[in-house]
């Protein structure tokens, strides 16, 4: 990253540590955080990608492009970028300190005032309502601190543990996207669902 973007970088970190939620972490109970990304996760990012490679490449095309902790690292650098530009963050859902997925924005059209969010968790976490907590904590903070009006999630059609997700949220199902997305050697439907600011 540039020194003028790292800069930038601080900020947003420093930003998010004392306006947002202190200690630059969304707390979400019982151990579990949402904290921005370091370039010292990629190796554990990794290891999480890695145990968990077979059930993430079914539905996400990137699962397969990710073979080292240098490619977690090159990540971890996008996403410093990513909040340096102002274009939201990535960040990674810690239990008891250890790194159990990521969620982030998928940048921010400050036009029309609308961002997508995605996510993804390990197997050994699921099943405990920690990515739904992750992404109401970051549906919130988009609202509320940054101003957005809407918010789209997309999911692939028989994805149902995430599609769970965005359903539990109060997101509204706008459609279905064929053939949008490619996964493990699959064209794959994609559901989109959108929620507003306005929205009860």
């Amino acid at each position: 990253m540039r020194a003028d973007a790292e800069v930038r970088f601080i900020r947003v970190r420093n930003r998010f540590r004392t306006r947002c939620y202190g200690e630059g972490v969304f707390d979400l109970g019982d151990g579990a955080a949402l904290t921005l990304l370091e370039e010292s996760d990629a190796r554990d990012l990794f290891a999480l990608v890695d145990r968990n490679r077979e059930r993430l490449r079914a539905w996400l095309l990137w699962a397969d492009d990710t073979r080292s902790a240098e490619d977690s690292l090159a990540f971890i650098r996008a996403t410093r970028e990513q909040a340096a530009q102002g274009q939201g963050f990535h960040g990674c859902l810690r239990v008891q300190g250890r790194i159990a997925g990521c969620v982030g924005f998928h940048g921010i059209n400050r036009s029309f005032r609308s961002t997508a969010i995605g996510y993804w968790i390990g197997g050994e976490f699921e099943g405990r309502g920690l990515m739904t907590k992750t992404v109401r904590a970051l549906v919130e903070h988009a609202f509320k601190d940054l101003g957005l009006h809407r918010i789209e999630i997309r999911c692939a059609v028989g994805n149902a543990r995430s599609r769970a997700i965005p359903e539990r949220l109060g997101f509204r199902q706008e459609g279905i996207l064929r053939g949008a997305e490619r996964a493990a050697g699959r064209v794959l439907d994609v559901v989109v669902y959108g929620r507003l600011a306005t929205d009860p």
